[in-house]
């Protein structure tokens, strides 16, 4: 399946507390990152493993570690900024990179301004992040992007969503899996998220 819409008490309630108006910044940011780490461990499910020989205090056996340098995050400028954290948690030494994209207010069309990328992301799992997925456009040209710098496996990962979002990444690029904590109901007339919870990147960094 190439969408997975999570089901888990935990993730519902966090989101509802961040949709909530009244949510501080400091508290949103937290919930952000909290939803993140929960999310990232399904979607890391896949991630490369080996064996390795462990000493115990009482004997040496062979356990199970993750291949390092196997994984890149790469948050949409600037909200994706906010999700970093949350598999940094599970995966403190992937490498991050960071591609800027904004939309257009008039055309709601994606614009590029910054992309710079881990070395060797042709051999790595790219986990996209950005907390909206709303037209779907930024996902599709930030994998487009990728997929142009050699990208071969790649993820998307986003906390609310518009069902014209996934169908628009879905069928842009149908090798891409999309984690999504919540799927909401529609986009208005100017293109946000309905019910939403407002702007991500304004509600991180405090800037509204």
């Amino acid at each position: 399946m190439s969408v997975v819409i999570f089901d888990h008490p935990l993730i519902k309630h966090k989101v509802a507390l961040l949709r909530d108006k009244h949510t501080h910044t400091n508290q949103f940011r937290e919930l952000i990152e909290e939803i993140t780490t929960l999310m990232a461990f399904e979607a890391l499910n896949d991630i490369p493993t080996k064996e390795v020989s462990v000493a115990t205090p009482l004997e040496t056996t062979t356990q199970t570690v993750v291949v390092e340098n196997s994984v890149a995050i790469i948050p949409i400028l600037r909200a994706g900024l906010g999700m970093v954290n949350g598999i940094h948690t599970l995966l403190p030494t992937a490498k991050v990179g960071h591609i800027g994209m904004y939309r257009d207010h008039d055309t709601l069309q994606p614009k590029e301004y910054y992309c710079k990328l881990p070395e060797k992301i042709n051999e790595k799992i790219c986990i996209i992040i950005d907390p909206m997925l709303a037209t779907g456009g930024s996902a599709v040209a930030a994998i487009d992007l990728l997929k142009k710098h050699g990208a071969k496996k790649i993820k998307l990962m986003n906390i609310i969503a518009a069902p014209v979002g996934i169908e628009a990444v879905q069928k842009a690029h149908p090798d891409v899996q999309i984690y999504v904590a919540q799927k909401d109901r529609c986009l208005n007339e100017n293109g946000y998220i309905l019910p939403g919870l407002g702007d991500a990147g304004d509600r991180i960094f405090g800037t509204k």
